[in-house]
């Protein structure tokens, strides 16, 4: 067994929307010891801002993990547009309508997550990890912020784009992107440290149900631990997007950029100038690389390291 101590924990704040996809990303990023996850910066975008807010909440509640992050809500809408949800794939409530979800209690007042990105990159700079996994919204407020003290976070890992493959909302543009491409636009030129998991690397981590539910179920009965509620909760929320996703498995999205956070190895990179369109289109353009892509995914190595760390026997 790894020793723990011995791990370097990098500081990582989330700006997550959950969504499906995002809880597991979380309760992967929860079971990485690599990581230390300070806070998670909540944007609207699977669902309406108050509910991504109590999402967070419920999986810290479920999950508890030894140093609970800080929950911070941002932007309620985009820049310059309506908001689009995409509560059809992930349920009215954001997390496939699941019930008995313990009760929540609303975040503590706090600056706003744009403020609390910039604070965080001031104090952490190169040491610190932003995982960003709903639309950008979060993100370029704090670029408007302070783009220097933004410019210096070692890396910003972006769920998000479909650079050489079709789109998921339209044919050439990725959710995140669609909900909120002027925030993506003054992302990516604003000099971060990107590392970009568009869908070209996300649909290559696909997971069967039969595989996922071997690896739950011989958990407990809930009231023999925490460990077993989570397995339930885990399987009961993914129901929905095993049905919607046919055969060939859930994509493992949000979970994908968390691990290639943890290690970038998982996948090989490739230095590209991205352009983003007013529709959320993220498409290849001359010029210096203002990122790098996530081209081939080490998909049985990843799916391995998923399912080890999803719901540890010992949580």
């Amino acid at each position: 067994m790894r020793d723990r101590r011995r791990i370097r924990r990098t500081p990582t704040v989330i700006d997550t929307d959950p969504g499906v996809d995002d809880a597991l990303a979380l309760l992967l990023a929860w079971g990485s010891p690599e990581l230390r996850v300070l806070a998670l910066t909540v944007v609207a975008g699977n669902a309406a801002l108050a509910d991504t807010v109590r999402n967070a909440g419920r999986l810290v509640a479920v999950r508890r993990p030894l140093r609970p992050p800080r929950i911070v809500p941002g932007a309620a809408s985009p820049l310059r547009r309506p908001l689009v949800t995409a509560t059809h794939y992930h349920g009215e409530d954001g997390l496939g309508d699941v019930a008995d979800w313990p009760a929540v209690a609303p975040p503590p007042a706090s600056p706003s997550a744009a403020e609390m990105l910039v604070a965080f990159a001031r104090i952490h700079a190169e040491r610190l990890t932003l995982v960003a996994l709903g639309p950008l919204t979060n993100v370029a407020l704090a670029v408007r912020e302070d783009a220097e003290s933004m410019r210096r976070i070692g890396r910003v890992v972006v769920m998000g784009g479909a650079v050489d493959v079709p789109g998921n909302v339209t044919p050439d543009a990725e959710f995140n992107a669609h909900v909120d491409p002027d925030a993506a636009r003054e992302v990516f030129d604003a000099g971060l440290r990107i590392d970009l998991v568009p869908l070209d690397a996300t649909r290559q981590a696909a997971i069967t149900r039969k595989r996922f539910m071997v690896v739950l179920g011989p958990r407990p009965h809930p009231r023999e631990g925490p460990s077993g509620l989570l397995a339930r909760r885990i399987a009961a929320l993914t129901e929905q997007a095993f049905a919607r996703e046919g055969p060939r498995g859930m994509h493992l999205h949000d979970p994908l950029a968390v691990g290639l956070a943890v290690d970038a190895t998982l996948a090989t990179w490739e230095p590209v100038r991205i352009a983003v369109g007013d529709g959320g289109e993220t498409r290849r353009t001359p010029g210096p690389a203002n990122c790098r892509v996530a081209r081939v995914v080490d998909t049985d190595r990843f799916i391995d390291f998923f399912l080890e760390r999803l719901c540890p026997a010992s949580s």
